[in-house]
């Protein structure tokens, strides 16, 4: 019991989700958001791979993206840093003090040489005090030699201070700056004794004077590292090949490009991706419900409409194996041409270009040619007048890449006579001539299975349906010539109102083909193949004739059915009379019975009134043929009048209503209809005998 009430709750949901067309589209826009979605993201966002330093890796891997190489680029940064100089800072205290020790020294010498109260022994007993060094007195008494001396080894001892100081001394350099100013001293012109107490006296004061300043010489580092531009990897540089070990370099660079297992997934990608492709099916939704809302409101050609886009992409990621100019945007957008029209297909083209840049990675050159190859094929078969047009499309297509490939090598400079860039450019013009004629192959095998599966009708399916030795078409000629010839007369004005108000012309002509195919089944029942003069009529009574005439909408389209006209053909076939009165039957009934007795109703067409407008126009095209024929005397007003008589009737009977034609429509649907039918009625001169005769033997005697 139980199972039968969860059986029956899932038949009440499957009839429910079969009556709610919303809800079949939003299942149906979900079901494709999320396969291009998924399909996106196996493409563009790259697998990743297990490595460690050392190993060898499993396969060579390129660059999926451009990124920038921080092991490479801090490398360098550390590089310039190291090769920054420390910074010192100059302290001239350093060399102002040894120069007052100096200057002190001699003015003490200087003052003790010359006191005139001090014996030589006192003095040279008070200079040893003054000396940091214990000298003997043998050695200083050189000190008591002359003035001019003595302030001539100051000055000396002061400019060799002077010049080893200002150039800087650094930690750990005393000892060599002592030996340097020794030097300098041993070349002076003085008494050896004189040049060792010069010696003694500045050997305490040799300091550094070049101190150095931590925090600026790491602003100059830092500054260093910023001046050092970040290294970029292009898209597709080989990074490591297969059995190559893995180094530490590689490695990092594999992390910066999130191709390593166990790192945190790229969710801000995935959310990007997911928030980007939610955008172009927004805009693309509102503008199929703006200028193909046929299409947006049926589930059937929506469904249509995304398998023709997912196969597209399906074709366009196996085509980036080979080359991104093989990528078959054209094929999808000759079939939702054919299938839809040029409205769809123009943003269609835009998507699938989208398409190609995410896929690709954003190269330019494969986006031109995809977008621009997609223009060209819908040109090339908006207007389709048979089968090989589609291939002449591939032909164009594969103009259009090789021109565009050839810009685009010229534009970024990649032209060279080098081997390798030949051979890449003629790889590349091989890719784009290849997918123009691949897109019209597949295209032209897969559309008769798209119309069969779907129950759709496309401008192929029109033209075939056109050929005169269709089935139904030399049945109709043989069994009922008339109604053929009719049909025929009718197609011409269907054709020529159509083109008129900018419907669709190939549909009237073909559907006024086979609008009266029902009369196959009864075809001495009416008029025009009453060839032997005999009327079946007049041995049955009103109600039966309006019975068997009211019927051949209703038997065309069985007929039709059975031999599986496509359904757009079928609703003009049942449609074509809409639910207009079987008039002359009705009359006779009036005059044999009471008004009050005979019911309009059983005197009608079944219906459906036309729902279109190729419908409508060859409901009047039918009516204006047979009517203006019926004319003893078809001049050009008569005619005139009553192609706008007929029209104004059926309007007033309403059976325009539901077919979306505008008054100023029928106005020149009506001028179309007066342009042809005069062209067959129109007056001929009328030549007398006897002056025909004469023109004759004019003519005979010229020759």
């Amino acid at each position: 019991m139980k199972t039968r009430t969860i059986l029956g709750d899932i038949f009440n949901r499957s009839i429910a989700f079969k009556d709610n067309i919303k809800l079949q589209k939003l299942v149906l826009v979900v079901a494709l958001f999320l396969a291009v979605y998924g399909l996106l993201v196996i493409v563009s966002m790259p697998a990743r791979y297990d490595l460690t330093v050392g190993r060898p890796s499993p396969r060579t891997i390129y660059a999926p993206r451009d990124f920038v190489d921080e092991y490479t680029t801090e490398q360098f940064r550390e590089q310039a840093a190291d090769s920054v100089e420390e910074v010192y800072n100059y302290n001239p205290a350093v060399l102002e003090r040894i120069l007052r020790e100096v200057g002190i020294f001699f003015d003490t010498v200087l003052e003790i040489k010359d006191d005139p109260d001090l014996e030589r022994e006192e003095k040279v007993e008070m200079l040893q005090d003054e000396i940091p060094k214990k000298l003997p007195a043998s050695r200083v008494e050189p000190l008591l030699t002359d003035r001019d001396t003595l302030r001539d080894l100051q000055e000396r001892l002061n400019n060799s201070l002077q010049e080893v100081f200002e150039q800087g001394i650094y930690e750990g350099e005393i000892d060599s700056t002592m030996r340097r100013l020794s030097r300098e001293i041993a070349l002076y012109p003085f008494n050896a004794d004189l040049k060792r107490i010069a010696e003694i006296i500045i050997e305490p004061y040799i300091a550094q004077n070049m101190i150095y300043d931590a925090q600026a010489t790491e602003e100059k580092k830092e500054l260093a590292r910023s001046d050092v531009e970040p290294v970029i990897i292009l898209r597709n540089t080989l990074i490591v090949s297969e059995g190559e070990p893995v180094t530490e370099k590689q490695l990092a660079q594999l992390e910066a490009l999130g191709l390593i297992v166990g790192q945190q997934a790229d969710y801000l990608g995935y959310i990007g991706l997911f928030v980007l492709l939610l955008i172009i099916f927004i805009l693309v939704g509102i503008y199929m419900h703006i200028f193909v809302n046929e299409v947006f409101k049926s589930p059937t050609l929506l469904l249509l409409m995304g398998l023709i886009f997912i196969i597209t992409m399906l074709f366009s990621v196996a085509a980036t194996f080979f080359s991104g100019y093989l990528i078959p945007v054209a094929m999808g957008v000759i079939l939702i041409t054919v299938i839809f029209g040029y409205k769809l297909a123009l943003i269609i083209n835009m998507v699938l270009a989208l398409m190609v840049g995410l896929i690709t990675g954003g190269d330019f050159s494969f986006i031109m040619t995809a977008l621009l190859g997609g223009l060209v094929s819908i040109y090339a078969v908006t207007r389709l007048s048979q089968r090989s047009d589609l291939a002449r499309a591939g032909f164009f297509v594969a103009v259009t890449n090789a021109a565009v490939i050839i810009a685009t090598y010229l534009f970024f400079g990649n032209v060279s006579l080098e081997y390798d860039s030949l051979l890449n450019f003629s790889y590349s013009m091989a890719a784009g001539v290849g997918n123009g004629l691949l897109s019209s192959v597949v295209a032209i095998g897969m559309l008769p299975y798209l119309e069969s599966f779907f129950g759709v009708s496309t401008a192929i399916t029109l033209l075939e349906l056109s050929n005169p030795n269709h089935p139904l078409l030399r049945q109709m000629l043989m069994k009922a010539p008339g109604t053929y010839y009719h049909s025929m007369m009718v197609s011409n004005l269907a054709e020529a109102a159509a083109e008129s108000v900018k419907a669709n012309a190939l549909l009237a002509r073909v559907g006024s083909y086979y609008h009266d195919i029902g009369k196959l089944k009864r075809p001495f029942f009416f008029s025009e193949n009453q060839l032997s003069g005999e009327n079946p009529h007049t041995k049955l009574s009103p109600n039966l004739s309006a019975l068997i005439i009211g019927a051949h909408p209703k038997d065309g389209m069985e007929t039709g059915r059975k031999h599986r006209l496509p359904e757009v053909i079928l609703d003009i076939t049942v449609q074509h009379h809409g639910t207009s009165m079987i008039s002359f039957f009705y009359q006779q009934a009036l005059e044999n019975s009471d008004r009050e007795k005979v019911s309009t109703d059983k005197f009608r067409y079944e219906g459906p009134k036309p729902q279109s407008k190729e419908a409508a126009i060859i409901m009047l095209a039918d009516a204006i043929e047979a009517g203006v024929r019926s004319l003893s005397k078809p001049t050009s007003s008569r005619v005139e009048m009553m192609i706008k008589r007929m029209i104004k009737e059926k309007l007033d009977d309403g059976q325009l209503d539901q077919s979306d034609l505008t008054l100023k429509e029928l106005d020149q649907i009506a001028d179309a209809f007066v342009y042809i039918m005069s062209g067959i009625y129109h007056s001929r001169i009328e030549y007398p005998e006897k002056a025909l005769k004469a023109e004759l033997e004019r003519s005979s005697v010229v020759k």
